[in-house]
């Protein structure tokens, strides 16, 4: 079984080891090698791992905060369902009320340091993946939470930007499970176009290349998804 090794991502570090362990155990999900629904045992995990006990706790806590597992009292954590169709129409209908107002805000307060942010994380990923694992697609999936959460940083209001952090890992497990990963090329593409219309601060456009982006993702999704 290959899992990943990288670096902790989205919260504050405290260890190489816990850092280890997060990817490791977030590949397993991710990759389908712990189902949807599959009880997680700590002490399985830890033996699996070759690891303490404490740092798979952290991580399972973290994993559980961001939406990836779920927590019973007496049963314990288990993977977190994949979104039906319908919730994926829901959560996309949440993010098309916040999201573009956010970008024409972030437009409208651009600053040239925000503008190479922007290009920067655009940088990060010059190219879409071409694996099928989860390791191949952590990149993209990575760049594309830095991205909307740049975005939504940049509008200036925290309370948007909180919102909106606990969406990423949902859609991505949805679209792992039944796309194959191959939505890349189109998301960098549309993201390059809110880019260039943010830095440029034109409000409207960013706003409408925002919404753009969102529609379009969304029916990807559907496409591809189940139909209940």
């Amino acid at each position: 079984m290959t899992v990943s090794q990288g670096p902790l991502k989205g919260r504050a570090r405290r260890s190489v080891l816990t850092d280890d362990v997060y990817e490791r155990v977030k590949s397993l999900v991710m990759n389908g090698d712990l189902a949807p629904g599959a009880r997680v045992n700590i002490y399985a995990v830890a033996r699996l791992l070759d690891v303490s006990q404490t740092p798979v706790r952290e991580v399972l806590a973290a994993l559980e905060s961001e939406g990836l597992l779920t927590k019973e009292a007496l049963r314990g954590y288990s993977v977190a369902p994949v979104l039906t169709a319908a919730q994926v129409a829901d959560l996309y209908q949440l993010r098309l009320l916040l999201e573009p107002w956010a970008a024409a805000r972030a437009a409208e307060r651009i600053t040239p340091g925000a503008a190479a942010r922007l290009r920067a994380e655009l940088d990060s990923v010059p190219q879409a993946p071409q694996g099928t694992r989860y390791e191949d697609y952590q990149a993209i999936a990575a760049h594309d939470a830095r991205f909307h959460d740049l975005v939504a940083e940049l509008s200036g209001s925290p309370a948007l930007r909180e919102s909106l952090q606990r969406t990423h890992s949902h859609l991505h497990l949805f679209r792992i499970e039944y796309e194959g990963r191959r939505s890349g090329e189109p998301t960098l593409a549309e993201h390059a176009r809110i880019a260039e219309t943010l830095a440029a601060g034109r409000a409207q456009e960013a706003e409408q290349a925002m919404r753009d982006h969102l529609t379009a993702a969304r029916d990807r999704f559907l496409r591809i998804g189940p139909t209940t």
